[in-house]
């Protein structure tokens, strides 16, 4: 709770009980990928009276104050994830909509070297692989 705290006060964001519940969610998600709704049934299963429209709220200003980074993947929701300051990268499983994290410093230099080829430095990059599982050999 009082990591939390620190954080909320350090983005310049007053402490109040619907950003500590959200922000818990958030730290607490396994799948690190929430959209608004996953939160707000979340908060729902566990009474909680806040709403979709403050879950959105609390979500818009944590995006601005740089603790969640918001993702408009391909043919889904936006889905919110916390900024802990190390790049990664997505594949979506476009069966199932599964989010996969990876990180490769191979892709990362070939980014960079193709950028510099062309007189060019990264600012910033996102990386979105869709991907579907391989079928069984023999088939």
């Amino acid at each position: 709770m009082e990591q939390e705290t620190k954080e909320l006060r350090k983005a310049g964001l007053k402490v109040t009980h619907p950003r500590m519940r959200i922000l818990q969610i958030l730290e607490e998600e396994e799948a690190h990928h929430l959209t608004a709704e996953d939160i707000y049934k979340k908060l729902l299963a566990h009474q909680e009276d806040i709403g979709l429209a403050t879950v959105y709220r609390v979500l818009t200003q944590f995006e601005a104050a740089g603790i969640v980074v918001k993702h408009n993947f391909e043919g889904g929701q936006a889905v919110y994830e916390l900024d802990r300051g190390k790049h990664h990268d997505h594949m979506i499983d476009v069966d199932s909509g599964k989010v996969i994290e990876f990180v490769s410093e191979e892709i990362e230099r070939l980014q960079h070297e193709i950028a510099a080829r062309h007189g060019y430095v990264i600012e910033d990059h996102s990386l979105v692989l869709y991907v579907r599982p391989k079928p069984p050999r023999g088939r």
